[in-house]
């Protein structure tokens, strides 16, 4: 018996649990401090109404012999299939529900998905990255490239075409800068994509965020995307399910790579090594994208995006240079005064009492940057900037 090797490549410290370690520490000495976390991904509010009502409906249902549900379809129910459709419809994107694909989150799918891919791929990531991306591929052993994200290109990296790659992920709006791809700049990749016969793993699990009419939500607004891309969508932040669990995955049938279609491909990945989504959780995603539960988690997403606001504005007042906070929920800020980012943690840590995310733990492309989120209570997003201000 032989293990997988290339597991011995990753990282062996996860960026969260050095942070926790340090943070543990410092409260360990000063117990009496005031500690404000701005470095969780997590969000804070509660699911909405509908989704509860929902999901209390459902539960009443397994209670009794007519509506008691057993194993579902592992691709996901009907309902919730046809419900995602009418959604991407409203911005004119036309989807058969055999293309969507339920699932437990992004970070699952944007894994999984590689099992329908040869190892022989080479991969394509933007720097500064969601350590997932990395990650999974370390884990089968491909090729990796590096798209160089930086200040230069407001870490919106376009093609290089002197650069081939086989598998492209592309994260907008990004985790972690919070920049967001224009309509030009997807244009870009989805014409190199076909010009490599390449696919673009597309993570739009922030699109929720955006509410600049002229920023595309979806790659499928792009002409021709349908033939090149995969979309993963999440429900955890877009309506708070990081406790619950649901999103989806768009695999359109116009996808063919050496005569096959790869939404048969995924269906039988997914039919034979995942149980699907509890009926509980799909009826409560369901209610996400009514009338009344869309109204209610835009209320939401709007309480996120006044939080990025104000942190946006207080860096703005102190000259900081940022990318995001606008379209997304995350700000990425450029260390002052040439700190490296590790540095700039312990600084703010010890002197504002306040807890950030190190960029060089998303690349190195990351160094000498740091992100902010706004998933946070209002009174400690004024709080944390009023400390930030006065150092």
């Amino acid at each position: 018996m032989r293990i997988n090797k290339n597991y011995l490549n990753l990282q062996d410290s996860y960026l969260f649990s050095k942070i926790s370690r340090k943070v543990a520490e410092y409260k360990e000495k000063h117990p009496e401090k005031d500690i404000i976390s701005l470095g969780i991904g997590d969000v804070t509010l509660p699911l909405c109404d509908a989704v509860v009502r929902a999901m209390q409906v459902a539960v009443a249902e397994m209670g009794t012999k007519e509506g008691f549900k057993g194993y579902g379809p592992e691709q996901g129910y009907g309902f919730l299939r046809q419900a995602i459709a009418r959604y991407y419809e409203k911005r004119n994107i036309y989807l058969d529900p055999a293309e969507i694909f339920v699932s437990d989150g992004a970070k699952s799918d944007l894994g999984n998905i590689l099992d329908i891919f040869s190892v022989d791929n080479t991969v394509l990531i933007p720097d500064p990255v969601y350590p997932v991306y990395v990650d999974s591929n370390i884990m089968a052993g491909r090729k990796i490239l590096y798209m160089d994200a930086n200040a230069e290109n407001n870490f919106l990296p376009t093609p290089d075409e002197s650069i081939k790659a086989d598998i492209i992920y592309i994260c907008s709006p990004n985790n972690p800068t919070g920049a967001v791809y224009n309509r030009e700049q997807l244009r870009a990749w989805v014409d190199y994509a076909l010009s490599c016969n390449a696919i673009i793993l597309f993570d739009a699990a922030y699109e929720a965020f955006i509410q600049d009419d002229k920023l595309p939500r979806s790659i499928y607004e792009i002409e021709g995307a349908k033939k090149c891309a995969i979309e993963f969508c999440s429900l955890s932040k877009t309506a708070g399910f990081t406790g619950v669990r649901c999103g989806y995955t768009v695999v359109p049938m116009e996808l063919v790579y050496e005569n096959t279609v790869l939404n048969k491909l995924w269906l039988r990945r997914q039919t034979t090594k995942f149980n699907g989504v509890p009926y509980i959780v799909q009826r409560g995603a369901e209610a996400v994208f009514s009338e009344e539960g869309h109204a209610q988690i835009q209320q939401n997403i709007a309480y996120y995006k006044e939080n990025a606001k104000i942190i946006s504005e207080t860096l703005k007042g102190m000259n900081i240079w940022f990318v995001g906070g606008e379209n997304s929920p995350y700000i990425w800020l450029k260390c002052p005064t040439g700190m490296t980012s590790w540095v700039y943690f312990d600084y703010l840590l010890e002197n504002a009492n306040i807890i950030g995310t190190p960029g060089s733990g998303f690349g190195k492309n990351g160094e000498e940057f740091f992100r902010l989120t706004s998933f946070g209570e209002r009174k400690n997003i004024i709080e944390a900037m009023n400390r930030l201000s006065k150092i």
